[in-house]
């Protein structure tokens, strides 16, 4: 299992792998600390998760708002008391309704236990998410990093993380996942660290 990051073990990972890698190092000297970003564990933050699926952000956070104000707090048995018109009108997608449903409905009835999670390794954690129709492995790493505070997790599936790489490495195309992979092998174990600083990059930089 990957270690549990913390504020003091965060602040000397990011001198580890700024040591191992140069173009981390620059991020790290010209735009300073990138945020701890973490998450509440449990239901709520899955569903955020899901929510943030192949769309923007602040689409995601707009809906997931809407969803605070109609049912706080956040839990399965509120979930599955919306209706199809109410659950519409917050802004769900009929796919991510029908994710949130059965993952509300996988909780409820003890296939899933979100407290578990908690004590087992990453690849377990894996496996046992994405039983729940709707949570793949973007979605897994996401909550491993944020929510579980893995500092490993790697997101490699991640537009925001593939386009920082692409940018800070001045790479001709934008990394595959695998090359991602092999690319983040010398952040080990800290590639959590990596994609926090990489993310930090990407949203301060702008395009051009």
């Amino acid at each position: 299992m990957s270690e549990i990051l913390t504020q003091s073990n965060f602040a000397n990972s990011l001198k580890v792998i700024a040591s191992r890698d140069t173009d981390l190092a620059e991020i790290l000297q010209t735009y300073g600390l990138p945020p701890f970003w973490v998450r509440e564990p449990g239901f709520a933050t899955l569903i955020q998760i899901i929510l943030e699926q192949q769309v923007s952000l602040a689409s995601a956070k707009a809906v997931f708002e809407r969803l605070q104000q109609t049912i706080s707090p956040i839990t399965p048995e509120g979930f599955l008391a919306l209706d199809d018109d109410q659950i519409k009108k917050i802004g769900f997608s009929r796919q991510k309704t029908l994710y949130g449903r059965l993952l509300s409905q996988s909780i409820i009835t003890g296939q899933l236990d979100l407290h578990t999670l908690n004590q087992m390794n990453d690849e377990d954690v894996r496996s046992v998410l994405k039983k729940i129709k709707g949570i793949g492995d973007w979605t897994v790493d996401i909550y491993l990093l944020m929510a579980l505070r893995r500092s490993d997790s790697l997101p490699k599936g991640d537009l925001g993380l593939a386009l920082a790489i692409q940018k800070i490495k001045r790479l001709e195309n934008r990394p595959s996942p695998r090359e991602i992979e092999d690319i983040a092998e010398r952040w080990r174990p800290w590639r959590a660290v990596a994609t926090r600083l990489l993310w930090h990059y990407y949203l301060v930089v702008p395009e051009k």
